[in-house]
């Protein structure tokens, strides 16, 4: 059964329609690359996904269960991570502090309860090592690389046992050396049984790392394809209109 089914979702900002009945489902320990140009309605879907914007139209489901999102906070709760282009990192704190940010492990009693950092630094040096990455809980933020970086965010999202996680350009404006970091923690997500949406100006990427590729343009869905069946020829068809639909 799919973790996530969306149907016939729709988003419009006054005149403007960014997302047209696009349907899709996405299941468990799938990696799924979302594409498209500027303005194809990839970021409106997500943050959909995400609990950003609620639907104008359509139905979710999560797990089966109809999901009716009003705040990002309601989609955590639900499993449903995101990581933006952004990363939205403290780059003069740890990368333990950045992984607990807004979620600090504390210890004491009633007003006397302070930071666990202990226990903090234990539990992201554990993701860490989960994730195969050479991140320490202790490196300052500002010190570390692109794809370190990217590891701190994922390490983030890995705390609620997230069911999706949505990831947001994340092998934009790094090196090559730090882009194979970012596939590989895409790949340890996959292989825990985490949805990963991609979304990827990137063709090598998706094609490294994605099972389906999903391409939008104008707001609407006009792809949707195994890796396997399909082509960097014909996805750069189908994002800038040569290809109509397949």
């Amino acid at each position: 059964m799919a973790v996530l089914e969306l149907t016939n979702i729709s988003k419009h900002f006054g005149a403007i329609q960014a997302v047209n009945d696009v349907s899709l489902s996405i299941e468990a320990g799938q990696v799924v690359g979302l594409m498209g140009d500027n303005g194809a309605g990839k970021s409106t879907l997500v943050k959909m996904i995400a609990g950003n914007f609620r639907p104008s139209h359509g139905t979710m489901h999560l797990d089966g269960l109809e999901l009716i999102l009003h705040r990002p906070v309601e989609a955590r709760q639900h499993g449903i991570e995101i990581v933006h282009q952004d990363l939205a990192l403290c780059n003069n704190l740890t990368s333990a502090a950045n992984v607990f940010l807004g979620r600090e492990l504390r210890h004491g009693f009633g007003p006397f309860r302070v930071l666990d950092y202990r226990r903090m630094y234990r539990r992201a040096g554990e993701i860490f090592r989960e994730l195969k990455s050479e991140t320490r809980p202790r490196d300052l933020v500002k010190q570390m690389s692109g794809g370190q970086r990217q590891a701190v965010a994922i390490a983030r999202t890995m705390l609620s046992e997230a069911k999706i996680v949505l990831m947001d350009e994340p092998t934009a404006s790094i090196s090559v050396r730090q882009v194979t970091e970012v596939l590989h923690l895409i790949r340890q997500l996959r292989d825990r049984g985490i949805a990963v949406v991609l979304i990827s100006h990137r063709m090598p990427d998706v094609f490294a790392v994605a099972d389906r590729v999903i391409v939008m343009r104008r707001g609407r869905k006009v792809a949707d394809k195994q890796i396997a069946a399909s082509s960097p020829e014909e996805v750069t068809g189908l994002i800038t209109g040569a290809i109509e639909r397949v």
